[in-house]
């Protein structure tokens, strides 16, 4: 394993499938008003600032996660966040990018 996918990096989208046949749940991590503009069919908007406060019922839903938010940054932070509180999650990355390997 290469020190890029080490830090979640290249071998995206393999993970992105294997989270998928998981039965992955895909939050966003923007704000209401950037979602409400365009967001991945079936996704979940939790944003950044409040996913600590949701960290419970996210386990609740005992299914891996992938975050996304606009470009990878904030969902790099919830990502950790979550895997912080033993959640099974992965940083999708921007939005967009990610619905295209979905």
């Amino acid at each position: 394993m290469g020190l890029l996918s080490m830090l979640g990096f290249g071998g995206k989208s393999e993970s992105v499938k294997d989270f998928m046949d998981k039965g992955a749940v895909i939050i966003d991590v923007r704000t209401v008003g950037e979602f409400q503009s365009g967001h991945i069919k079936g996704s979940k908007n939790i944003p950044l600032d409040t996913i600590s406060s949701k960290v419970n019922e996210i386990k609740r839903l005992e299914k891996p996660v992938i975050v996304c938010c606009r470009s990878g940054m904030r969902s790099a932070q919830a990502n950790s966040i979550l895997k912080s509180n033993g959640i099974d999650s992965m940083n999708g990355g921007g939005w967009q990018s990610l619905e295209s390997k979905l």
